[in-house]
């Protein structure tokens, strides 16, 4: 009988032994990604936005929708995940790189731009898509073609946004700077007539045009007055980079990533420049 009861309390601390082991960070991000992944893979979390229509959102229903749910997604399952397996975790653009310091998710994707400063904290695999800076106007005025036109126009965007600060300091200086509280108002605002253009990323103004409720309402202006690499954040070191790199690189050779961009974007006119090269950032 002693002998059995050692024998059962040895097997014990063997599963615990092998339980820690498969739950141990090998310093590639946290638990979720390269614990369970080690341990045959149970959940990964990514980082999305929830309130971006046709780039992150939440609906609803509890779905997740849009072209960084769409990468995040084919990135996951080139990485042994399921759909099913995936937590989507919302990722506000100011606590992007704290979500991956603390290990809170596995990585992010949220129209997440890569800068230095930004790389002095996190890595960066990508970029999977350049996106520009530009202006969304109603489909029937033609009194904006170039960015200059936009003085003495009454120019929207949400406060606390660079972007419409930009234009009024370096484009167009006569523009009537219009602060709402998020894009939806801007929206309403310039469908209203109460506002001329609405600036900000074009990603994310197609993917607001590209609702149902604003179909052939808006057209994007077509310039390209920033650029903007998106890029899938990690935690600094991680091993994962180079494992999204790769997912990444074949999510675009597969054309996956063209048929994801059209889905999302494309009702409101959208095209990429190009299709990206991974590592190379564009300037």
């Amino acid at each position: 009988m002693k002998l059995r009861k050692a024998t059962v309390a040895s097997a014990a601390a063997l599963v615990l032994a092998l339980t820690a082991a498969g739950c141990g960070s090998d310093g590639g991000g946290s638990s979720g990604a390269s614990g369970s992944a080690s341990a045959g893979g149970k959940t990964i979390t990514v980082g999305i936005k929830f309130d971006q229509p046709g780039i992150g959102l939440k609906t609803p229903d509890g779905k997740y929708t849009g072209l960084d749910v769409d990468v995040a997604t084919y990135v996951a399952q080139q990485l042994g995940y399921a759909p099913g397996d995936i937590q989507f975790k919302e990722a506000k653009s100011a606590d992007r790189e704290t979500l991956l310091q603390r290990g809170d998710v596995d990585f992010i994707a949220a129209s997440y731009s890569i800068t230095p400063a930004r790389s002095e904290k996190v890595d960066f695999a990508g970029p999977y898509l350049l996106a520009h800076q530009d202006v969304l106007i109603r489909a029937d005025d033609n009194s904006i073609t170039t960015p200059a036109d936009l003085n003495s126009k009454k120019l929207c965007s949400v406060t606390g946004s660079t972007s419409a600060q930009n234009v009024k300091t370096k484009i167009a200086p006569n523009a009537q700077l219009q602060e709402y509280g998020g894009y939806s108002e801007c929206l309403t605002g310039l469908e209203n007539k109460v506002i001329d253009a609405l600036t900000t990323d074009n990603t994310i103004l197609a993917g607001y045009a590209s609702q149902a409720q604003f179909k052939d309402k808006f057209k994007l202006g077509g310039f390209k007055m920033s650029n903007e690499n998106y890029g899938i954040g990690v935690q600094k070191g991680s091993e994962l980079k180079a494992k999204i790199n790769t997912a990444l690189e074949k999510m675009i050779a597969d054309g996956s990533w063209a048929a994801a961009v059209q889905k999302n974007l494309g009702p409101a006119g959208y095209q990429p420049d190009s299709t990206p090269q991974i590592g190379v950032i564009v300037s």
